[in-house]
């Protein structure tokens, strides 16, 4: 069970070093003061009348849906722009492909005082051309050399985010924040996959353009040093703050798909005559193959003749336990595989010394691929001994952040945090399946975690015909409108079930 921690704290930590605290930071909380006065007067301007005191801090979450979701929280955005109630907004939270939308809008300083023109712009990017093989490659390579740990996320980011965005984001997210001060708060949302694996600690993840770090333990470090290696909660060793295109990735990885990412690699734009080449084409089959349920044979006997030429006879000697030619038991089938593609990569790397590019590169890949390893970073936790950090993330010297999609696709525990005070809540979501599981296992969990959160109940016969918005209210709790993309107001008769949208 995810177990939120409330113990009091004695420390504080300055820039450079991790903060155990559940108070904002303070540079969020001058911006929080800012921005509540920019919504007292979007509400007067409805007639709203309220003290400076009383007025409601209110969070917008655009849930996980890929290239959908960006779609529909740009749409959405702009709507509640022509409405006259953008400025009510104090917090943009987003999940995967929301996020997408987020990144493409805090690259404009105050996008929200010119939507319609940034809008286009997105739009007219959208319809472009993807980004050339010459610059993912170049991206991708910037990335293999230039961190500590090279992951399927960088791949993603490359081979599948620039698909759907068509660009390569190298801002930061603290570049020119400062000129953001007519905008919302953005919170991007991620999962520690440890902590959602192992049912353990907590799996709640923030990145804003002043920390990252656990939204329910507390737990901070400057958002220009995530991704740097501490010790005992002091900067160790400085990495480079990642980038847009590395977030988006991060925050949008639930699509990563096994088969699609091997095909990616094999892709024909990037093909030579090499015999070695040729050994990690077939392996890149041969993981396909055992995904599809396919035969290995003739794929395992091709990469032992090839690596035994190329060894000159000794490439044999590697192979001498594997039998692919005698039946595998299918669930001992891929980690046998994964083993397999281990020892072929280390066997390039050690004995063959192939060590340069590219072949450092695909190597790589297909040791994250074996591994199915996303997202890998420091863990600015590790070493620390703080008795408000649950064991569970102090212990690794790494952690793993994966899509928060996987565990709730919509980012609900961002804006939940105490001291953020949130009174209204606005998901919008764009899943495809259930219209009301998000909200409704953000109950749940909050049931479990004794977070302040309504009831959620849905009538029987909205069931499979969800209207076009829900209010969920309850006693010293933040209210909560939940607004399904999917709903018998935008697809009328369209809409014949929730699962198969029309």
């Amino acid at each position: 069970m995810f177990i939120q921690i409330n113990l009091p704290v004695t420390q504080t930590y300055q820039s450079g070093e991790v903060r155990i605290k559940h108070s904002l930071n303070k540079n969020e909380e001058e911006f929080v003061a800012r921005r509540r006065n920019t919504v007292l007067q979007c509400l007067q301007k409805f007639n709203i009348h309220c003290s400076q005191d009383a007025v409601p801090n209110i969070a917008l979450l655009g849930s996980g849906g890929g290239q959908r979701a960006m779609v529909g929280l740009l749409g959405s955005l702009v709507q509640l722009d022509k409405a006259g109630l953008l400025d009510c907004i104090l917090y943009l939270s987003g999940v995967s492909g929301s996020t997408w939308c987020m990144a493409s809008l805090y690259k404009e300083p105050d996008w929200s005082t010119k939507l319609d023109t940034v809008k286009d712009k997105i739009i007219k990017r959208l319809s472009g051309e993807r980004v050339t093989w010459t610059d993912t490659l170049a991206k991708l390579k910037k990335y293999y050399y230039g961190k500590d740990f090279f992951s399927l996320t960088d791949v993603w980011a490359v081979a599948f985010v620039t698909s759907f965005v068509k660009e390569i984001d190298e801002h930061t997210l603290t570049d020119h924040w400062k000129e953001h001060s007519k905008d919302p708060f953005p919170i991007y949302t991620v999962i520690d996959k440890h902590c959602k694996q192992r049912e353990e600690g907590d799996p709640w993840f923030e990145i804003n353009p002043h920390e990252a770090g656990y939204s329910l333990t507390g737990a901070f470090v400057d958002a220009g040093n995530f991704g740097s290696q501490f010790h005992e909660g002091s900067k160790k060793k400085d990495q480079d703050e990642f980038d847009m295109l590395y977030l988006q990735a991060v925050c949008g990885s639930a699509l990563a798909d096994e088969v699609e990412i091997w095909k990616w690699i094999k892709d024909p734009s990037s093909q030579t005559t090499d015999k070695c080449y040729q050994v990690l084409m077939n392996l890149v089959d041969m993981n396909i193959a055992v995904l599809e349920g396919t035969n290995l044979s003739a794929l395992d006997q091709s990469i032992k003749t090839t690596l035994n030429d190329i060894s000159g006879g000794q490439g044999l000697v590697f192979f001498k336990l594997c039998r692919l030619d005698v039946k595998v038991d299918k669930k001992a089938e891929k980690p046998f595989i994964t083993q397999y593609t281990l020892d072929v990569c280390n066997y390039f790397s050690d004995n063959l010394k192939l060590r340069a590019w590219p072949f450092d590169l695909l190597i790589s890949i297909f040791k994250c691929m074996a591994k199915w390893t996303w997202g890998r970073n420091y863990n600015f936790l590790h070493n620390m001994a703080d008795e408000a950090v649950p064991t569970a993330l102090l212990q690794n010297e790494t952690r793993d952040y994966i899509d928060a999609g996987l565990l709730n696709n919509s980012p609900y525990f961002s804006v939940l945090r105490e001291k953020r005070g949130i009174d209204l809540i606005i998901s919008l979501d764009f899943s495809e399946g259930d219209p009301f599981l998000t909200v409704k296992e953000a109950a749940k969990t909050c049931k479990k975690l004794n977070i302040p959160f309504p009831e959620v109940n849905i009538p029987n016969e909205d069931v499979e015909k969800p209207k076009d918005f829900y209010v969920f209210k309850g006693q010293n709790a933040p209210t909560v409108i939940h607004i399904p993309l999917f709903n018998v107001v935008n697809c009328g008769g369209k809409l014949t079930s929730f699962s198969h949208p029309e």
